[in-house]
């Protein structure tokens, strides 16, 4: 397919895009919080920084890796194996339930990007579908011949 090359590397390079917003996104939230100084029902604030700093380099790090598994799948023009499909799939879903949940915390506009990311990957994923018969049975071993000179064959 025609298709499929330039679906991979945009869908990965729009991974890869928001993995470095997300971050930068969090350090700043992370950077809020430490200055505000307050306590969540009696939790520390800089635990919570912290906590904050950890999830956005752990998500991002989750999407800039489905990302570059993208821009890879893209460049070699393969279907990517089996790994590869299930964290993408994953990417998929999240992008779909953070989707929804941004309707209501963010808006439409902010929806609406969250759901253009997960066309693109969905995408990416019907296109590099594997054929329907599956990979290739590899080859049958030789049959066992009888034994040449008429004798019985040991059992």
């Amino acid at each position: 397919m025609v298709a499929r090359r330039p679906m991979a590397l945009a869908a990965g390079t729009v991974l890869v895009l928001e993995a470095a917003g997300l971050v930068l996104l969090h350090m700043v939230l992370a950077e809020v919080m430490g200055g505000q100084r307050m306590s969540l029902d009696g939790l520390d604030p800089g635990l919570m920084v912290t906590a904050i700093r950890v999830m956005g380099l752990v998500f991002g790090a989750y999407l800039a890796l489905c990302g570059v598994l993208l821009l890879r799948t893209g460049v070699r023009d393969r279907v990517p194996g089996r790994p590869t499909r299930i964290l993408l799939v994953s990417c998929a879903i999240t992008h779909g339930v953070l989707g929804a949940l941004t309707v209501g915390l963010v808006g439409w506009g902010a929806f609406v990007l969250m759901m253009v990311v997960l066309g693109l990957v969905v995408a990416s994923l019907v296109l590099y579908a594997p054929e329907a018969g599956g990979e290739p049975a590899p080859p049958a071993a030789e049959p066992v011949r009888p034994a040449e000179g008429g004798g019985a064959a040991p059992a």
